[in-house]
């Protein structure tokens, strides 16, 4: 543009430094292809906005469903550990109260005769279950005579 202004403007001996253009006036056409270029831009923007705004909200979505996952499976982990932690206190509360009976009887040292009365008695027990055999020890007898002395000593 200023290579022709200065061949204009040159035999008058003028130099053109600067050009300003004001206001341009172009045909009906060209504007309204520059406004369909334009607006089909900013559609373009819109749909590329639209479509990263629901990737983000779908990466979102799986991270918070990943997470969820992971805390209900460390909540069932530690249920499970809590549960075995009882289960084992449980265990050794039982086997702590046999040992403890255990030594009691030690202790209070039982004899034969105590072991056979109490023989005598669960066998009495089993006798009016509902069991259609019954077993009977070899040593009966000496259960009977055991009866027969812990009477006597009742007495």
């Amino acid at each position: 543009m200023r290579a022709i202004i200065d061949e204009a403007t040159d035999p008058w001996g003028i130099k053109v430094n600067r050009v300003e253009v004001k206001n341009i006036m172009p045909p009906e056409a060209i504007r309204e292809a520059m406004e369909k270029q334009m607006r089909a831009e900013r559609e373009r923007r819109e749909k590329i906005l639209i479509a990263e705004g629901q990737k983000q909200s779908e990466i979102l979505v799986a991270e918070g469903q990943k997470q969820a996952m992971i805390l209900q499976a460390e909540a069932e982990k530690e249920a499970k550990i809590r549960k075995a932690e009882g289960e084992a206190a449980a265990i050794r509360e039982v086997q702590t109260a046999t040992a403890d009976g255990l030594r009691v009887i030690k202790e209070a040292k039982i004899d034969e005769a105590v072991i056979k009365l109490r023989s005598l008695e669960a066998l009495e027990k089993v006798a009016q279950g509902q069991a259609t055999k019954l077993i009977i020890p070899a040593d009966i007898q000496n259960m009977a005579g055991l009866a027969a002395s812990l009477k006597e000593l009742v007495k």
